[in-house]
């Protein structure tokens, strides 16, 4: 019992939940407008029962006051008072010795009254309510006056019939005003609250469609605003712009992948099925391992590739850290100075001492990338060069090969892209594309050029 009554306590109103949103708006401004009414109403009505009391009071303590007068001048005659008024004049024991005509000798104290007044209190009292509409209603003061020794009690009542029905048609009108702007405040709101959600639900029908596959959709969310809805609207556009590209990443991986390990899985069945087939010496069966070893080293280094692409297009953050530009460099020439010595060509690295703020263990590879393209498929010395100025970290690496196609240059970055006609050798074509992703991540670019004695590779990024 103790944990159902801790749960209604922390969610009060489940079925106020349960409620469309506009229902709940609405609800929500008709119960706040009708407590500030009711508040409004009850200040208004009391103010004026305040006003409307007071006078009647003064009336009827300055009627009091000339009874009293002439209660007290033995014999004299009873002033009369205001249109309507009664008066009365009671001993102390309760007996009637003066009345109006029309209370038939009725006395108009009760007992506890008599009582009081009689020991000196002054008695006030209403005859009557103000709702339901009742006749003859009244208010009364009752007071004890001496007159040659003996008590008196003098009574003097006023007619509330003017007060009442000011007070009732006050009521009638508030009752009225009220639940005009009650219901108008009502009607309001729910007209703010459905133009106000229109766009959610706009929103949310293209949402709909994209879950029922739509492709290309963004939502119509208005240029000239910027409130909370629009907000929301640019929000759920970028989200769908990160999917649609991470489904194109999808796409294009999916493609790459079974478009380049097609080859080394066809060239491998194809020396499997050779083997097999008829007998084979130890030397040729050798040979035949070793064929397919390299094409499985071959189809680790593509699906490597690959994977590092992928990771790199779906990374929301680099980790940048500070790091020191030379030894970056220095680390990622290292494991490629023994296949340039191996070749006799020469490979130097020039980069300053200063501390870059980069993601080491992206832009590592990166660099070696673009050495062991050098290596590869150009020719004489391979140079890498790194500085920093005002615009950022600046990467250089050069050769002294015959150069790139003039028009392989603008797709030299693009996946799979081979400069077959100048370049030849092993490679998957992937080596820039990773560069160019790396550089794109970094907030940088990549560009490549035929500086007419090789080739100049430069990746600029802001650090």
């Amino acid at each position: 019992m103790s944990r159902l009554t801790e749960r209604l306590r922390l969610r009060p109103w489940p079925w106020f939940r349960r409620l469309p949103v506009v229902a709940r708006l609405v609800l929500a401004v008709a119960v706040t407008m009708s407590l500030v009414l009711a508040g409004a109403a009850g200040l208004v009505y009391w103010r004026v029962q305040a006003a409307l009391d007071r006078q009647l009071n003064d009336d009827l303590t300055t009627y009091q006051r000339s009874l009293d007068q002439a209660v007290r001048a033995a014999g004299g005659q009873l002033p009369p008072g205001p249109s309507g008024s009664l008066r009365q004049v009671l001993d102390v024991q309760g007996r009637v010795l003066v009345s109006s005509a029309a209370l038939h000798d009725r006395s108009l104290l009760t007992p506890v009254e008599l009582g009081a007044a009689a020991h000196g209190a002054t008695v006030r009292r209403d005859v009557g309510s103000l709702l339901p509409i009742t006749s003859d209603t009244l208010r009364l003061q009752a007071k004890r006056v001496t007159v040659g020794g003996q008590g008196r009690i003098v009574i003097a009542a006023v007619r509330r019939g003017h007060r009442d029905e000011a007070l009732r048609e006050l009521l009638a009108q508030l009752a009225l005003a009220s639940g005009l702007t009650l219901i108008a405040a009502s009607y309001v709101g729910y007209r703010t609250a459905r133009a106000a959600l229109r766009p959610v639900e706009r929103y949310r029908g293209g949402a709909a469609g994209l879950a029922d596959g739509a492709q290309n959709l963004r939502l119509d969310v208005p240029a000239d605003r910027d409130d909370e809805i629009t907000r929301l609207g640019h929000t759920l556009n970028h989200m769908l712009d990160r999917l649609e590209a991470s489904a194109e990443r999808e796409r294009r991986f999916v493609a790459d992948a079974s478009h380049e390990l097609r080859t080394p899985l066809t060239l491998m069945r194809a020396e499997l099925d050779v083997a097999l087939h008829r007998p084979r010496s130890a030397g040729e069966l050798t040979e035949t391992l070793r064929s397919v070893d390299t094409e499985v080293q071959r189809l680790i280094e593509l699906s490597n590739a690959l994977l590092d692409l992928e990771e790199l297009g779906t990374a929301q953050h680099l980790s940048r850290a500070p790091t020191d530009l030379a030894d970056l460099a220095g680390t990622a020439v290292a494991p490629h100075r023994r296949t340039a010595e191996r070749e006799g060509r020469a490979l130097t690295v020039d980069a300053v001492r200063a501390i870059v703020d980069v993601d080491g263990r992206w832009l590592r590879p990166a660099i070696g990338n673009l050495v062991d393209n050098a290596l590869r498929h150009g020719a004489g010395t391979v140079r890498l060069t790194a500085t920093v100025d005002e615009d950022g970290l600046r990467l250089c690496v050069t050769d002294e090969g015959s150069g790139f196609p003039p028009e392989f240059l603008p797709r030299a970055f693009d996946r799979f892209a081979r400069a077959e006609a100048s370049r030849t050798g092993e490679g998957s074509g992937l080596g820039l594309a990773f560069v160019q992703a790396v550089a794109t991540a970094h907030g940088g670019t990549a560009y490549a050029e035929n500086t007419g004695r090789g080739v100049r590779v430069v990746l600029a990024l802001p650090c």
